[in-house]
């Protein structure tokens, strides 16, 4: 089998209140096409955290994996740079 690039972001931790769970938003800039005016576009995660270690304001950095949960298939590698 063909060996898959896995998707990886960082984010900041905005919520770590459920269970092995953390949601971590990642923001982004995107440019307009037509107009070429840039804003900002912001997405939430649900990231797997085994150990609870993370807390609300920390940088992570997570990875896809297989899904975990309905909302959940994405954990965490570490804390970012």
């Amino acid at each position: 089998m063909a060996d898959v690039k896995k998707k990886k972001f960082n984010g900041t931790v905005t919520s770590d209140k459920m269970d092995k769970t953390i949601v971590v938003i990642v923001e982004r800039i995107k440019q307009y096409p037509k107009y070429r005016k840039r804003y900002r576009s912001q997405k939430k995660f649900k990231v797997h955290d085994p150990k609870n270690e993370y807390r609300v304001g920390d940088k992570v950095l997570f990875e896809e994996t297989r899904p975990l949960s309905k909302d959940k298939h994405w954990k965490v590698i570490g804390k970012a740079k």
